[in-house]
């Protein structure tokens, strides 16, 4: 089954969470992580992001850096974040550099939406 797998540059669990989340918080410009920045507000995900991925019509799964770790190792040196695209083996389709280039939620959208439609 064909799915899309975003990976944050942040690791799993409540306490990676609350440091992260205060982070981005207080010194937004070192945060690590564009995709968290762009897609969550301080506590859940934004409710415009939930929405545009609901509407892709592709399996979403959202891991973090230590999940990718474990659930695909040949993956783990991948800068991220990143975005890869699963039709039998995964595949990169947003490089941390691109992800890390957009400046807002819409730019992000576009971006999923135009690599969505390339080969």
């Amino acid at each position: 089954m064909k799915r899309l797998i975003f990976v944050y540059n942040a690791n799993s669990g409540l306490f990676n969470a609350i440091a992260d989340t205060a982070h981005k918080t207080l010194s937004p410009e070192t945060y690590q992580c564009n995709l968290c920045r762009l897609t969550y507000g301080l506590i859940s995900e934004k409710k415009e992001w939930a929405e545009f991925i609901k509407s892709l019509n592709i399996k979403p799964q959202f891991l973090h850096k230590d999940e990718l770790e474990k659930k695909f190792p040949k993956l783990a040196k991948t800068p991220l974040p990143a975005v890869f695209i699963i039709n039998g083996s995964p595949k990169l389709l947003i490089s941390s550099k691109e992800l890390n280039s957009q400046k807002s939620l819409g730019e992000l959208k576009e971006l999923v939406t135009k690599k969505m439609k390339s080969p």
